[in-house]
C-alpha cells in the first residue's frame, strides 16, 4: 500500500481509505464480521478509516471503536458532524452548540480519546463559517481532535473558510471529501484545483458511482428495483430512465476498456481517482469480506496515458453524468425565489 501526506498535516495515510458506511443496520449488521473486514483491511496496510455519525445513527461509530481496538494508534481515525442525530431542534447542523455535543458522543462511540480528522460533512448556511472554525479550532486546543476539514463543499466555501480563518486568526480546514468517479468529475473544474491551491489534502468517495461502476448493472438486463439501494431510490436506478439508461450505455464501453487492461470495471473505477494530482487516498466501502478482497486485489492497477485518453474521450474531464446520492446543493439552485423574480417584475418593459 502506497502513503501521501495528506494536505499540509503532515499525517501520512494509505491511498485507500476504508469507508465504514455499509457497517451496521445500513448494510452489514453483524458486528464481528464488519469488525473481521475492518481488520483485514488495517493487515493489508490501510491505516485511514473514515466513519461519520450518522451512519446507521451512530451504530457504525460504534462498530469501528469494537474494531479498533488494541490497534488505535496505529490508525488515523475521521469520522463526521452535521446530519440529523434523532428527533427534536439543534441536534444537527454546524453551530457551535450541536459541534460540541456531537464529538463528546463520537468520541464514546468510538472509544477514543481523539479523533484525528474532524469532518463537516455538508455546508450549512444558516451558521456563520467563523462560528463552526471557532469551536474548531477550539476542539483542536483541547486535543479532542486533531485536524478538521470538510466533506462535499462547493469550491467558493473553501475559499470563504479559508479566508475567515486567515483573518481570524482561526484554524484551517485541511482537507475535503468530495464524490468522485468517472461517471461524476465536476469537480475537476474548481473544487480539485481549489484544493491544490488551498493546500487541503482530499479524500474521495463514491469511486463506483452508486454501483453503476460496479459491475452490478448492466445494459440490456433488467435491474432488482426491491433490495438495496435501488430499492431507496427506484428513480436513480430504472433503466427506462434515459439518464439511466446514458450511465448504463458508458458502463458497458468502460467494462470493455477494462478488459482490454485486464481488469474488472470495479478496479478501473477505483484507480481512477487517484490519478488526479490533487487527491490524497479514495474511500473504498466494502460491505462484505469478498468485496474487500476484490478491491485490495486491484490495489497495485497502474493506469497508463493511453488508458486515460480513452476514459476522456468516454466521459470528458470535468463531466457529470449523474449527480451522486446526498451532494448538497445550494439554496441558489434549490429555492425558486432565489432564481425567478416575481412575475410581476419579469418583463423587460412596465
Amino acid at each position: 500500500m502506497r502513503y501521501r501526506v495528506l494536505g499540509k498535516t503532515g499525517i501520512e495515510v494509505s491511498t485507500h481509505c476504508l469507508g465504514t458506511m455499509m457497517f451496521g443496520g445500513a448494510g452489514n449488521p453483524d458486528h464481528e464480521d464488519s469488525a473481521r473486514v475492518i481488520n483485514a483491511a488495517l493487515d493489508a496496510g490501510i491505516n485511514f478509516v473514515d466513519t461519520a455519525d450518522m451512519y446507521a445513527t451512530g451504530e457504525c461509530e460504534e462498530i469501528v471503536g469494537k474494531a479498533l481496538k488494541g490497534r488505535r494508534d496505529d490508525v488515523v481515525l475521521a469520522t463526521k458532524v452535521h446530519f440529523p442525530m434523532g428527533k427534536g431542534r439543534n441536534r444537527s447542523g454546524n453551530s457551535r452548540r450541536w459541534i460540541v455535543r456531537a464529538v463528546e458522543d463520537s468520541l464514546r462511540r468510538l472509544d477514543t480519546e481523539w479523533i484525528d480528522l474532524y469532518q463537516v460533512h455538508r455546508p450549512d448556511h444558516t451558521t456563520d463559517v467563523e462560528e463552526t472554525l471557532s469551536v474548531l479550532s477550539d476542539l483542536v486546543r483541547e486535543g479532542k481532535i486533531r485536524a478538521f476539514g470538510s466533506s462535499t463543499f462547493p469550491a467558493e466555501d473553501l475559499v470563504e473558510a479559508h479566508h475567515v480563518a486567515e483573518r481570524r486568526g482561526l484554524m484551517r480546514m485541511r482537507t475535503e471529501q468530495p464524490p468522485y468517479s468517472i461517471l461524476a468529475r465536476g469537480i475537476e473544474r474548481s473544487v480539485l484545483p481549489t484544493a491544490q491551491r488551498l493546500g487541503m489534502g482530499v479524500l474521495t468517495w463514491s469511486p463506483l458511482a452508486s454501483g453503476f461502476l460496479s459491475g452490478k448493472y448492466r445494459e440490456g438486463r433488467p435491474v432488482d428495483l426491491t433490495t438495496g439501494r435501488a430499492k431507496r431510490t427506484p428513480k436513480r436506478f430504472d433503466p427506462a430512465v434515459p439518464g439511466n439508461a446514458a450511465k448504463l450505455a458508458v458502463a458497458e464501453q468502460l467494462i470493455a476498456l477494462a478488459g482490454e487492461v485486464g481488469c474488472g470495471l470495479p478496479e478501473l473505477a477505483v484507480a481512477f481517482p487517484l490519478v488526479h494530482p490533487a487527491v490524497t487516498s479514495v474511500i473504498i466501502g466494502p460491505r462484505t469480506m469478498d468485496q474487500l478482497t476484490s478491491l485490495l486485489d486491484g490495489a497495485d492497477l497502474v493506469l497508463e496515458d493511453a488508458v486515460l485518453d480513452r476514459i476522456d474521450a468516454i466521459v470528458a474531464p470535468g463531466t457529470d453524468l449523474y449527480q451522486p446520492d446526498g451532494v448538497w446543493q445550494p439554496p441558489s439552485l434549490t429555492q425558486l425565489d432565489r432564481r425567478r423574480r416575481p412575475v410581476g417584475e419579469r418583463a423587460a418593459a412596465e
